[in-house]
């Protein structure tokens, strides 16, 4: 047996997956010094705040929110039963890429980087409409999808349909 077929044995991949992952940590630890070089005391609050916000308030949010999109696309009453159907997803997407938008570029959408247009000469106020039209037009696509998805699903049945009736017209 060779080496390299005893070692994806043993370790379940290849070598190179044990590269690669060996060298993301090593890029995550001198991230990490480098960022606690400047304000440790800072730096370890800032991770402190956002762990606190999102575990008692973001994640009951939006846990609350994909139930109720749950709920709208499961479609008739009682049908609580089971997993949510996959159309669910056409919501959790283009939410989830447009909260990473504002979480990534939120200073600049609400304005709050007053040193922005003398750092940069470029205008601020820009960036929550183009965040909004980003947002709509991510709903739009996954709207269209969504559609198109649903009537190449219901071109068999309505086959099906079709040829029921023409078999009883037939039969009677």
């Amino acid at each position: 047996m060779s080496v390299a077929t005893t070692f994806r044995r043993r370790y379940g991949a290849s070598p190179l997956h044990l590269v690669l992952v060996l060298a993301s940590f090593a890029l995550a630890v001198y991230a990490g010094v480098r960022l606690l070089k400047g304000d440790a005391v800072g730096v370890a609050l800032w991770f402190v705040g956002a762990a606190l916000l999102h575990d008692l308030v973001l994640l009951p949010l939006y846990a609350v929110t994909d139930g109720a999109v749950q709920l709208l696309f499961r479609g008739r009453v009682g049908a609580g039963e089971g997993p949510p159907r996959p159309s669910v997803n056409y919501v959790r997407v283009p939410a989830f890429v447009s909260g990473l938008l504002l979480l990534v570029w939120w200073p600049l959408i609400l304005r709050r980087v007053d040193h922005y247009t003398a750092a940069t000469a470029l205008p601020a106020d820009v960036f929550l409409g183009r965040w909004l039209l980003i947002t709509a037009a991510l709903f739009a696509a996954s709207a269209a999808t969504f559609l198109v998805r649903s009537w190449h699903a219901s071109g068999p049945r309505r086959r099906a349909a079709r040829h029921q009736r023409q078999a009883r017209k037939a039969t009677k």
